[in-house]
């Protein structure tokens, strides 16, 4: 069977001293040799091994073995989980169908032409290819250069919109924390009394005086010339 029990011996033991399955059904449902379960029965074979009970580890029902008690020829059927959880994705490169691996390099050209602050690692792990495909595209060594033409990796269905759109926004981000705010070159502001228009000064009482005009004099020297006339 394709199916094992935890603890295979362990569970041979217990069913060895608490049932009376024979040495067949036994080895058939832990995954030994018919000979072992005779041996682990004689004390040969895994001596000082504690028994597991199948039952409370849910490995097996209590009707599955009285099932099999009675009919020597049915085979224990492992107990399934009734929640099933998923095996974690293994890391490694993204699968790329083999129709689609011809337009990587096109993708690889639109990413470094648009998007410079995204490395070549996160483009790698993005398209599903490697640093060295990227470098020859990066530097027109690629065999291929004359043909590549830069083109958006979402329309050649090589990723998602969601996929790029976290990487440039991780990029950027990175970029922005490496690169500390820079103060723009240039001639600072100038002292408030530089820009500011003097003030006129106040007229003194003597440039006042100045320009008062005296009207007895100006009418004395009238009279004066209408004499000579």
């Amino acid at each position: 069977m394709s199916d094992r029990p935890l603890m295979p011996i362990a569970t041979a033991v217990w069913l060895i001293d608490n049932t009376s399955l024979s040495f067949d059904q036994i080895a058939d449902f832990c995954a030994l040799h018919p000979l072992q379960v005779k041996g682990i029965a004689d004390g040969d074979v895994g001596a000082g091994v504690r028994g597991i009970d199948p039952i409370t580890t849910h490995q097996l029902t209590r009707e599955e073995i009285e099932k099999a008690q009675a009919d020597e020829t049915y085979r224990l059927k492992l107990s399934k989980p009734k929640t099933i959880v998923a095996d974690k994705p293994r890391k490694g490169p993204k699968y790329t169908p083999v129709s689609k691996r011809q337009n990587r390099p096109d993708a690889i050209a639109w990413m470094v032409r648009n998007h410079p602050e995204v490395s070549d690692a996160q483009i790698a792990k993005l398209l599903g290819t490697t640093k060295t495909t990227i470098q020859s595209v990066r530097d027109r060594t690629h065999w291929n250069s004359s043909n590549i033409q830069p083109q958006d990796p979402v329309g050649l269905g090589l990723c998602t919109q969601v996929d790029l759109d976290t990487v440039v926004r991780k990029a950027a981000a990175k970029r922005a924390k490496l690169q500390p705010a820079q103060q723009p070159e240039g001639e600072s502001l100038k002292p408030a009394e530089d820009t500011t228009a003097p003030t006129a000064p106040e007229p003194s009482e003597s440039a006042d005086k100045m320009g008062e005009v005296d009207l007895s004099k100006v009418f004395a020297n009238l009279s004066g010339d209408d004499k000579e006339g």
